[in-house]
């Protein structure tokens, strides 16, 4: 220990926070939505740029779903309900 009053020694301490893993917002592909209502949803509801939501909805279409959005599950409910609520089928899946 120094005797340097400037000299403070500090000690490593882990500390344990606990954090929610990631989820995913998927968007199913159907055969009743037209890209005009996914695109508007993604950006009234998502947050997406229009270039963002076309890109997203033309992978709706080819992949059948897609992950519009990645954030905690308390962030995602909420807007999940929105696009379901417009008849467009969204879930959430936790990240493995």
């Amino acid at each position: 220990m120094s005797t340097n009053p400037r000299y403070q020694e500090q000690e490593d301490i882990d500390v344990l926070t606990e954090t929610e893993p990631p989820h995913h917002l998927l968007v199913w592909n159907d055969d009743v939505n037209t890209f005009e209502w996914v695109i508007e949803t993604l950006i009234e509801i998502c947050g997406h740029s229009k270039e963002q939501a076309e890109q997203c909805a033309m992978l709706i279409h080819f992949k059948g779903k897609y992950a519009v959005k990645k954030d905690s599950f308390e962030r995602l409910k909420p807007q999940c309900e929105a696009i379901n609520d417009r008849n467009i089928n969204a879930t959430i899946e936790a990240l493995a």
